[in-house]
């Protein structure tokens, strides 16, 4: 059996505080194994027919594709917005060593 995928999601949050809860309740349910915040990021959008920019915190959560449903699922059900962003990008190639620290830390 192979090693499954590492995934890097991308979300965004409207503020702080919601993005500090996402990020501790999927690293400590093990649905991540690293949640990295950036600040200060600026995302111009449409919704609802209209254009408007927001200021937002950024989270590039490190799980694998065997967690993501569950990351999904828990993920979707804790975001203030109605319609959270949530992109994975597979891993291609990384340091073979963090890559297994992820999968461990991930494990169920």
């Amino acid at each position: 059996m192979s090693d499954p995928a590492i995934l890097l999601c991308l979300c965004t949050c409207p503020d702080a505080a919601s993005a500090q809860k996402l990020a501790e309740t999927l690293v400590g349910e093990r649905l991540a194994a690293c949640v990295n915040r950036l600040p200060g990021v600026l995302s111009t959008y449409r919704w609802q027919g209209k254009v408007g920019t927001d200021s937002e915190e950024l989270l590039l959560i490190k799980t694998t594709a065997d967690r993501f449903d569950a990351l999904k699922a828990r993920l979707l059900a804790l975001h203030p917005y109605e319609l959270p962003e949530l992109i994975a990008v597979p891993i291609e190639n990384g340091h073979a060593t963090y890559l297994d620290w992820v999968r461990a830390n991930v494990a169920h």
